[in-house]
């Protein structure tokens, strides 16, 4: 896991907050963030495919979430919202991504920006969509896990 790429998730939940907020552009948000250097240290092309990627995959990621949550997508709070919009993204979009990294990383999020217990509540929905959504990776570990096991 780099550390650029946790930079990139970091300021992509913020944008995302923002966007969510104030309904600006996505190209204005990207450009303060540049402006600002906010992104000196992250993956910006991570950060771009996330940041663009939510919005124009909202439909599928709020139905993804709505499954699962205990009330309208839009009445989840907004901090919790980013980071569960973000991390169902990258489940559906980034196979390549072990699903263990996206929960530790959105985990990490709602500890640093969420309020107190929100980890709790996002590692709750994420592992439940990971759990129908990429079944066959977990299952794919688990007889890895048995495997060593018995060595």
């Amino acid at each position: 896991m780099s550390l650029a790429r946790t930079n990139a998730r970091k300021a992509a939940v913020q944008a995302l907050y923002q966007w969510q907020m104030t309904g600006q552009s996505l190209i204005e948000i990207e450009r303060q963030f540049v402006e600002e250097e906010r992104l000196k240290d992250a993956q910006k092309s991570y950060f771009t495919e996330l940041f663009h990627g939510v919005p124009k995959n909202l439909a599928a990621i709020d139905e993804a979430l709505s499954e699962f949550v205990d009330r309208p997508v839009d009445m989840i709070d907004p901090v919790e919202r980013a980071i569960l919009r973000m991390g169902v993204y990258e489940l559906l979009h980034r196979l390549d991504m072990p699903y263990r990294v996206i929960l530790n990383e959105s985990i990490n999020l709602a500890k640093c920006f969420g309020a107190d217990g929100s980890h709790k509540y996002v590692n709750g929905i994420l592992d439940k969509i990971a759990q129908q959504r990429r079944a066959v990776e977990i299952k794919a570990q688990g007889e890895r896990h048995k495997v060593q096991g018995s060595r």
